[in-house]
């Protein structure tokens, strides 16, 4: 099965940054998609469905929490692991991320080991 993966970001290094940290996957038959702010992202989730999404928080447009509420609960595509990434890192944040349907809250700078461990994990590429 293809497996499809978007990075939202609206920082062009951060996004690079990203691919390159999981750009191993792709020779694991994984796609990569990229959005740079939430309109975007939504658009490109409801073409590719993507299996998995890193999703920044602080966004034009439209901002991750507001991505991840449509994708979840409006348009009920639960099958989808989001993982909300951003530079806040307190408990308010956290709750509002697992209130809109967030899988996991990550906060940046990530670790770059442990953001393609939970990208193996959700793919099932192990």
């Amino acid at each position: 099965m293809e497996q499809k993966l978007l990075i939202v970001d609206d920082e062009a290094h951060i996004r690079i940054l990203i691919e390159q940290t999981l750009e191993e996957l792709e020779d694991e038959g994984v796609t990569f998609f990229m959005a740079e702010n939430g309109e975007d992202a939504l658009d490109l989730i409801q073409k590719e469905n993507p299996s998995l999404v890193f999703l920044d928080v602080m966004m034009p447009k439209m901002n991750g929490m507001e991505v991840c509420k449509r994708v979840k609960q409006d348009l009920g595509l639960k099958n989808i692991y989001i993982v909300l990434l951003t530079a806040k890192g307190q408990e308010l944040d956290r709750q509002k991320g697992q209130e809109v349907g967030a899988d996991i809250y990550m906060t940046k700078p990530f670790d770059p080991e442990t953001l393609l461990n939970k990208a193996r994990e959700v793919l099932n590429l192990h």
